[in-house]
C-alpha cells in the first residue's frame, strides 16, 4: 500500500471508483469506499474523489449510503459547488420508500456545513415532521434545531414552533423528548420551552413510556412548572414517587431534585425524600465508575450540610480503598469529617490515622487536616494522635501537623498547653514555607510557654540570608517582635540583628517595609508596640457555632443534580461569569461589550474615560448582558421602578464620554439621544454574576442642573440595587468631575 498522504493513493482510489468492473461488484465497490473513509479519518485529503463518491450514493445498500453520506458531510464545505450535487442526491433520498433511507438522508442534509444550505433543508424537514415513520420524525425534530442554528440571527419561525409543540403529543416517546430539546434550543433567547399545566400533565403521563435518558430529561424540564394548588402538587409527587426507586442513578437524582423544589414549603416531605434516596446514593458511592462515585460523594456532602446525621450509621461505606484515585479519597475524608459523632469518633480517627502514613504526601496531609477539623469538637483525642504523628519525623507530616496546631490553638485555646509541649524538635523536619510560617507563628504568639522558643527563632535568624520565601521572613519579623515583648532579655540581640539585615540588606520591599514599620513602632515604646501587636482580636472560636449551623434544604435544592454541587457555588459562578450569551441581532453590541479589556482609555475626541471598579458591596457586573432594543423595551414595560435618584450634572459633558465610561464598568448603552437635544435620554442595561438584570433610564433637561435616574431590576434584591446605583453614581460623578 502506498505511504500515507501520497498522491498515488488518491489516484488509485479515484481510478477504482470509476472502474465499471468494480462498480458491477457491490462487495468490491463497498470495500473501495471503505478505504476512502479510512484514509479520510487518518487525515489524508481525499476531497478530489468527491464526484465519484456522490455517484456512489445511488445504491440500495444502506451501509454504502451511510459511508458516502459521512464523506459528503465532511467535504461539503471544501467543495461547495459540487456539494449542490450532493444536496440534490440527498433531497431525492428524502422521498425514498425506505424510512431508514429517508431518515439517514435528512440527518445528513442537516449536517452539511455550507452556506445557504438552509433553503434546501427547510421543506424536507417540514415533510419529515409529518412522516409516518417515527425514525424520520425523530431526525426531523432535531433538524429543526440545526436549521435554526444555521439561520443565526434570523427570526424564530412561529409556525415551526407550533408544529413542534403539537408533536409533544406524538405517539413515539423519543420524538417527544427530541421536541423538548429542539424547542429549548430554538427558544433559548426567549427563556426556553414553556411548560404549562396541560404539557406538564401530559409529560407526567408519558413518563412510563420513556427510556432512562428521556425520563431524566423530562424531569428536568418539569422543574419549570409550578403547581397551582396544594392538591395538584401532591398529585404530581405521587406520580413521581416510583422514580425514586429507578435503577438509573440519573433518573433517581432528577426525581429527587424535582421533589425538593416542588416541596419547598414542606420540609418534612423533603426530609422523607432524602431518606429514601439514601440507598441509591450509597450504591453510587461504591460504584466502579469513578465519575459516578465522585458525583455521588459531592451530593452526600451537600445533604450532610442540612442533615448532619443522615449517613452516620453507614460511615464505613466512606472508608477509602487502596485503588481509589486521590480525588475520591479526598471527598470521602471530607464526608467522614461530617459523620463524626460520639459513637464512631474512635473508629473514624483510627481510619484517618492510617491515611496519615500513606505513600502519597498529598493524601497524608489531607488526612491530617481532616483530623484537625474533627479536633474542633473532639480536641483531646485528636491532639494526642497528632502529637504521636510528630514522632515519625517525616517532613510533610510534621509540616501538616504544625499547620493544624496553629489553627487549633486559635479556635480551641484550651489545647494551647498540649500543643506548646509538642513543638519541641519540629523545626528540624520542616522545610516548606507553610510549615515554617505556622511554626514561627506559634513560637511568636505562645513563645512564653515554649522554653526553647528564642533559640529556635535564633536559628531562623542566622539562616535568614538563605531563606527563599519572603512570607517566612515577614512572619519571622512579627514573631520575634512579639516574643521580644514577652522575653526581652533573650530576644533583644537577635531582634536587632534581624531588623538591621531586613532594613539595610534585604532586597524584597515587602520585608523591608515591614522591618521599618516594626523599627519605628519600637521607637514609640514597648507599651505602644504591645497595644498594636497584642491587642484583643475577634474570637474565631465563635465560628464553630456557624460551622455547626444546619443549612436549610431550600438553600441548595435548585442546585441538586447539577454541576453547582460538584464545583461549589462560588467556583461555578466564577466559571460561568465570563460566558458570552449570543442574542439575536447583537453581534456588534456583544463584541463591543465583551472585550472590555481592549477598550482604549482615550476616545477619538481625546476626552479621558475614567476607570471605575465593577464591583461594589459584593455586586459584580459581568460583560455578558447583550440586549436588543426590542428585548429591553419588552422587559422594561413588565418591571416596576425600583429606585429613582438625581445626580448633579454639568452641561458640557459629551454623550460619547458617558457611553465609553459606562462600557468600562460593563453597563451596556441600549439607546441614547443626540448631544444637542433639549431633553436628553439614555437607556442602559447591566447584569450581575447571579443573572439579575438592571435596566436604567437617564433623563437630563437643559433647564435643570441634575440627571434623573430610574432603575428597574428583574429580581427583588434591595442590596444589589443599591450597589448598582452606587456604581452608576460613581461613574456619572467621575465623568462630571473630569469635564468640569
Amino acid at each position: 500500500m502506498p505511504y500515507l498522504g501520497s498522491e498515488d493513493t488518491v489516484k488509485e482510489l479515484k481510478k477504482a471508483l470509476s472502474n465499471p468492473h468494480i462498480q458491477a461488484d457491490p462487495l468490491r465497490y463497498r470495500n473501495v469506499i471503505q478505504r476512502v473513509i479510512r484514509h479520510m479519518t487518518q487525515g489524508i485529503d481525499v476531497s478530489s474523489v468527491f464526484m465519484e463518491m456522490v455517484k456512489a450514493s445511488a445504491t440500495i445498500d444502506i451501509v454504502q449510503k451511510k459511508l458516502v453520506y459521512l464523506y459528503m458531510c465532511t467535504y461539503a464545505p471544501l467543495k461547495p459547488d459540487l456539494a449542490l450535487l450532493a444536496v440534490n442526491t440527498l433531497c431525492k433520498d428524502c422521498s425514498d420508500p425506505n424510512p431508514m433511507v429517508r431518515g439517514l438522508a435528512l440527518r445528513s442534509m442537516c449536517s452539511l456545513r455550507m452556506p445557504g444550505v438552509q433553503e434546501y433543508i427547510q421543506q424536507p424537514i417540514l415533510n419529515g415532521l409529518r412522516d409516518k415513520a417515527s425514525y424520520v420524525r425523530r431526525v426531523a425534530v432535531l433538524g429543526c434545531a440545526k436549521m435554526q442554528k444555521l439561520q443565526g440571527d434570523g427570526e424564530v419561525d412561529g409556525a415551526l414552533v407550533n408544529e413542534l409543540y403539537s408533536l409533544l403529543r406524538d405517539q413515539d416517546p423519543i420524538v417527544v423528548v427530541n421536541c423538548l430539546r429542539a424547542l429549548e434550543e430554538i427558544l433559548a433567547y426567549e427563556g426556553g420551552v414553556v411548560i404549562n399545566k396541560p404539557i406538564a400533565h401530559h409529560l407526567l403521563n408519558r413518563m412510563p413510556d420513556l427510556d432512562q435518558w428521556g425520563q431524566s430529561e423530562v424531569l428536568t424540564f418539569l422543574l419549570r412548572y409550578k403547581p397551582r394548588c396544594e392538591e395538584e402538587l401532591f398529585d404530581i409527587l405521587n406520580l413521581l414517587d416510583g422514580y425514586l426507586k429507578s435503577s438509573s442513578p440519573s433518573v433517581v437524582m432528577a426525581a429527587t431534585r424535582l421533589f425538593l423544589v416542588l416541596a419547598k414549603d414542606f420540609s418534612h416531605v423533603q426530609t422523607d425524600v432524602l431518606v429514601r434516596v439514601k440507598g441509591p446514593l450509597l450504591a453510587a458511592c461504591t460504584s466502579e465508575s469513578r465519575e459516578l462515585c465522585f458525583t455521588a460523594l459531592c451530593h452526600v456532602r451537600q445533604i450532610l450540610d442540612s442533615l448532619p446525621g443522615h449517613f452516620s450509621s453507614h460511615y464505613k461505606k466512606f472508608f477509602c480503598s487502596y485503588l481509589e484515585p486521590h480525588y475520591i479519597k479526598s471527598q470521602k475524608m471530607e464526608v467522614l469529617c461530617k459523620l463524626v459523632n460520639d459513637e464512631n469518633v474512635q473508629q473514624i480517627l483510627e481510619e484517618l490515622r492510617g491515611y496519615c502514613t500513606d505513600v502519597s504526601a498529598e493524601l497524608a496531609q489531607g488526612a491530617i487536616f481532616a483530623i484537625g477539623n474533627i479536633a474542633r469538637t473532639y480536641t483531646e483525642q485528636c491532639v494526642r494522635i497528632l502529637t504521636e504523628l510528630l514522632e515519625l519525623k517525616q517532613e510533610h507530616i510534621t509540616s501538616a501537623v504544625v499547620q493544624v496546631f496553629r489553627d487549633l490553638v486559635w479556635l480551641c485555646p484550651q489545647c494551647t498547653e498540649s500543643v506548646s509541649q509538642a513543638l519541641h524538635g519540629c523545626e528540624e523536619a520542616i522545610q516548606d514555607s507553610e510549615g515554617k510560617q505556622a511554626l514561627i507563628w506559634l513560637l511568636g504568639v505562645h513563645g512564653e510557654r515554649v522554653p526553647n522558643a528564642p533559640y529556635v527563632l535564633e536559628d531562623f535568624v542566622e539562616n535568614v540570608k538563605s531563606e527563599a520565601f519572603s512570607v517566612v521572613k515577614v512572619e519571622l519579623l512579627t514573631a520575634l517582635v512579639r516574643l521580644f515583648l514577652a522575653r526581652p532579655a533573650e530576644c533583644q540581640d537577635m531582634l536587632g540583628r534581624l531588623l538591621y539585615y531586613c532594613i539595610e540588606e534585604e532586597t524584597d520591599m515587602m520585608v523591608r517595609d515591614r522591618a521599618l514599620f516594626y523599627y519605628r513602632l519600637l521607637q514609640a515604646g514597648t507599651e505602644e508596640t504591645k497595644r498594636v501587636l497584642c491587642s484583643p482580636t475577634s474570637d474565631l472560636s465563635l465560628r464553630l457555632l456557624e460551622d455547626q449551623a444546619e443549612c436549610p434544604v431550600n438553600a441548595w435544592a435548585s442546585d441538586f443534580n447539577s454541576l453547582v454541587t460538584v464545583y461549589g457555588k462560588e467556583r461555578w459562578a466564577a466559571l460561568t461569569a465570563n460566558q458570552v450569551i449570543e442574542l439575536h441581532n447583537t453581534e456588534s453590541a456583544c463584541e463591543a461589550s465583551s472585550v472590555v479589556g481592549e477598550e482604549p482609555l482615550i476616545t477619538e475626541n481625546k476626552e479621558e474615560v475614567p476607570y471605575v471598579a465593577t464591583s461594589s458591596s459584593g455586586l459584580t457586573l459581568t460583560p455578558s448582558s447583550c440586549l436588543t432594543a426590542e428585548q429591553f423595551e419588552r422587559t422594561w414595560l413588565n418591571l416596576a421602578v425600583g429606585c429613582q435618584q438625581a445626580v448633579p450634572w454639568q452641561e458640557n459633558v459629551q454623550p460619547d464620554t458617558i457611553q465609553a465610561a459606562l462600557q468600562v464598568v460593563h453597563i451596556q448603552t441600549i439607546a441614547m439621544s443626540k448631544a444637542d437635544s433639549q431633553v436628553w435620554k439614555a437607556y442602559l442595561a447591566a447584569q450581575d454574576d447571579a443573572g439579575c438584570l438592571f435596566l436604567t433610564e437617564l433623563l437630563l433637561e437643559v433647564v435643570n442642573a441634575e440627571m434623573q435616574m430610574s432603575v428597574k431590576q428583574s429580581e427583588d434584591k434591595p442590596e444589589a440595587l443599591q450597589a448598582f446605583i452606587s456604581i452608576l453614581r460613581t461613574v456619572l460623578g467621575t465623568v462630571a468631575e473630569l469635564t468640569s
